[in-house]
């Protein structure tokens, strides 16, 4: 794990909760990524975990997202020992003939139940209303994973459709949670 101090951190951060903080992801991340998108439990949404060419190409897309949007999904660190405890942040994704701004969340399991996903993406619900001054944001989530669904009605989402995404070869039902400005 990298190690910051302070001022170091602060000039990189994007986002600021009372816990948390929110910085764009680099290359020296993907280690804690790996804690992520490599434990089997936490990817069951996604039809398991990620090699670690696959958590490259993830890390590469978010840098991207950076580039193209100036947002995507970014590190989540916990303020007390100044660690990635997971990600959250905004991107845009595919719903039917759309494309929607989206909330997205992934945290070390070692770190769920303690209410820093929802702490994160209500500052992300914020940030997409107050600075990119977007009408609507929305949650898209497996139908079975009930916990991000918690996370999404706790951030004020209402459940407003579903649509069958076909990923991994795997048909998968997902609904989109949306909340308007």
């Amino acid at each position: 794990m990298e190690s910051y101090d302070m001022e170091n951190v602060k000039a990189n951060v994007i986002l600021e909760t009372e816990r948390l903080y929110l910085r764009e992801m680099k290359q020296s991340d993907f280690e804690a990524l790996c804690k992520i998108l490599q434990d089997q439990e936490a990817m069951y949404a996604y039809e398991g975990a990620f090699c670690d060419d696959e958590v490259q190409e993830w890390l590469d897309r978010q840098i991207a997202r950076y580039q193209k949007w100036g947002f995507g999904l970014w590190a989540v660190v916990l303020k007390e020992n100044e660690e990635m405890i997971g990600q959250c942040g905004l991107t845009m994704q595919p719903w039917k003939e759309d494309e929607v701004l989206e909330i997205g969340y992934l945290f070390w399991r070692s770190y769920w139940h303690n209410g820093y996903a929802v702490e994160a993406a209500k500052a992300c619900k914020k940030y997409a209303f107050e600075t990119l001054k977007a009408k609507e944001v929305c949650s898209i989530i497996r139908d079975t994973n009930t916990a991000s669904q918690k996370v999404a009605m706790r951030n004020g989402m209402t459940r407003k459709d579903m649509w069958i995404k076909h990923y991994k070869g795997v048909d998968i039902p997902h609904y989109r949670y949306v909340v308007c400005r």
